[in-house]
């Protein structure tokens, strides 16, 4: 990985706009719950910027929101950490690396392949959140959960609007990643 100022800024941007993106939220109505953007900023910056910048754009989105800015969604501080919802947080961070090193075997950055890798990423947030989610709910907040629960609440009513959130980024990563020529370094 080789330090650029450009690479640096767009990280830093990337870093903004999940922090941004945990405060929009999205109504779906009663059978949906509101969702917010931060995993469509993981997806899209993870395109753009690839495996390295990417994935650093959400270890820097971690560490300022657990050093105490409240950019998470119920704010931030250390003890955030146990929050049943910061697996998903966690789950950004090898989310972007799997969505830039799968997007980086790519010659060809069509919207297909964009959506492919960017919905890889979220099934890898999900593997790290949904377990967390039940571990933090079990066994630290001591509440009756089982995991099939779970993940209904923790990952299948999320699904339809992470898969919207694909589209839009994969369609939005093929149309700037030839402007800026970042994806093949």
């Amino acid at each position: 990985m080789k330090l650029n100022l450009k690479m640096m800024i767009l990280t830093s941007m990337f870093t903004a706009l999940t922090a941004v993106g945990a405060f929009i939220k999205i109504p779906f109505g009663a059978f949906l719950p509101d969702i917010t953007l931060q995993i469509f900023f993981v997806a899209l910056g993870a395109v753009l910027l690839g495996k390295y910048y990417g994935a650093l754009a959400q270890v820097l989105y971690i560490l300022i929101g657990l050093a105490g800015f409240p950019i998470f969604t119920q704010g931030g501080g250390i003890g955030y950490f146990l929050q049943p919802s910061f697996g998903y947080l966690i789950g950004f961070v090898p989310a972007a690396f799997v969505i830039g090193y799968i997007s980086e075997k790519f010659s060809r950055k069509t919207i297909s392949v964009l959506f492919i890798c960017s919905m890889a990423g979220v099934l890898v947030d999900y593997l790290i959140g949904v377990p967390y989610l039940y571990f933090i709910m079990s066994k630290v907040l001591d509440k009756s959960v089982n995991i099939l629960g779970l993940t209904k609440t923790g990952f299948l009513v999320f699904l339809p609007g992470d898969i919207l959130k694909c589209i839009v980024a994969a369609i939005l990563g093929a149309k700037i990643i030839p402007v800026l020529k970042l994806a093949s370094k």
